[in-house]
């Protein structure tokens, strides 16, 4: 079984490779590791770092050394981080100690998610249906966003062979994503975010068009829906069966659920489109949550133009993590690769036995593999967690 650990460059950077590998291997029991290799910004609280104990990563950029001639003819192109021509190539250094080491390398990768490249490019964003960018958010409906992830997940498949990479924000982000003092004081329902989440950018506009989806009415419908909501002295569902019934709520407006229905298109297009251009050596898989629909994922069709999913429930119970992981073995059939995503952070789990309850659970329901979230972001005792919960699976 594959058991990963998602882990920051500068987490190997501030610790030392050797440190890594010793904690990967025997204090926390896994044989693969999960490197960042393109990013977004944040405030990352390090525990463990001997130089710092906060860290502000550069918004939108790669960990890795891009090949500039698959990238002249772009519109997008990426950033280097300065993190990596200061303090090394870390992806590099895990490739060519592969045999070393002995852990399988996996390449985490974040896609869409860029507000640098948002603000950069904002034609290429998601909008939502009063036209209002999402700068942090490019969309899988521009060909010009398309062809950046494409070419990212080519260049370095064929030029570093990773075992896996492990695609994030490939999709729709939702409204709800966090933004930097973010306000809302209509106090929004999952509903009115949903809503909210909705493109119609002008390349979403026109590629439902062409498959015959009235999106002009559908455009008009959720404007509506969004001015109703903002008008309302207080918050209230307009469509008591959602999220639950999820876009089949919508039935009652025909345009709007016809664009709701084409929203996947676009970005199983996108995901047909990397795995093509990828190195057949690299394994390319989608990670998710429950919810994916939200975000224009239809499960049964992306898994089709991919290698597997890893599904994360951070806060999940037991029995939702077991009923979650079957129905999604049931979706993607047994020969596709499915993987758990579980965190190791308190707010997510208060005990050892808690984190291995729920990866008990998603084992006996079926996972080829566990994710566990993050290396450099908990302390060290919690790596002896991470390792108590997958002991029964090693021995």
């Amino acid at each position: 079984m594959r058991l990963s650990m998602w882990a920051y460059p500068w987490d190997l950077q501030d610790l030392g490779v050797e440190t890594t590998y010793d904690d990967y291997r025997n204090k926390a029991g896994v044989n693969s590791i999960s490197l960042a290799a393109s990013y977004h910004a944040g405030r990352f609280l390090q525990p463990r770092s001997p130089h710092r104990k906060t860290y502000f990563p550069q918004d939108g950029t790669i960990y890795f050394t891009p090949e500039a001639k698959r990238w002249e003819e772009h519109k997008i192109k990426p950033l280097t981080a300065d993190n990596l021509t200061e303090k090394g190539d870390m992806l590099s250094v895990l490739i060519d100690q592969r045999q070393k080491h002995g852990l399988a390398v996996s390449c985490w990768t974040v896609c869409l998610h860029n507000t640098r490249l948002g603000m950069q490019h904002p034609d290429d964003v998601t909008r939502n249906a009063f036209g209002d960018p999402n700068l942090y958010s490019l969309c899988p409906s521009s060909p010009a966003a398309g062809n950046y992830v494409t070419t990212l997940v080519a260049d370095l498949t064929h030029n570093y062979q990773p075992d896996m990479v492990e695609l994030e924000s490939i999709g729709f982000m939702g409204f709800n994503h966090g933004y930097h003092h973010q306000k809302d004081g209509v106090g929004l329902n999952t509903e009115d975010e949903f809503l909210l989440s909705l493109c119609f950018c002008d390349h979403c506009v026109k590629g439902a068009k062409r498959h015959g989806v009235d999106a002009t009415v559908a455009h008009q419908q959720v404007r509506d829906l969004i001015e109703a909501s903002c008008h309302r002295e207080s918050p209230a569902a307009q469509f008591p069966n959602f999220p639950t019934d999820d876009i089949a709520a919508f039935k009652g407006l025909a345009a709007l659920y016809g664009f709701l229905q084409w929203r996947s298109q676009p970005v199983t297009s996108l995901m047909d489109s990397i795995k093509k251009a990828a190195h057949p050596n690299s394994r390319i898989v989608l990670i998710e949550g429950e919810e994916c629909w939200k975000d224009g994922i239809d499960l049964t069709e992306i898994n089709k133009a991919c290698d597997g999913i890893i599904m994360c429930a951070y806060e999940a119970s037991p029995d939702e993590i077991t009923d979650m992981i079957k129905a999604t073995r049931k979706t993607i059939g047994s020969e596709k690769y499915l993987g758990f995503g579980a965190s190791a952070f308190f707010e997510h789990v208060k005990s050892s036995d808690a984190l291995n309850q729920r990866t008990q659970a998603a084992v006996s329901a079926g996972v080829d593999g566990i994710n566990f979230y993050n290396y450099g972001l908990i302390p060290e005792p919690r790596l002896n967690w991470i390792k108590n919960s997958i002991k029964p699976i090693r021995d």
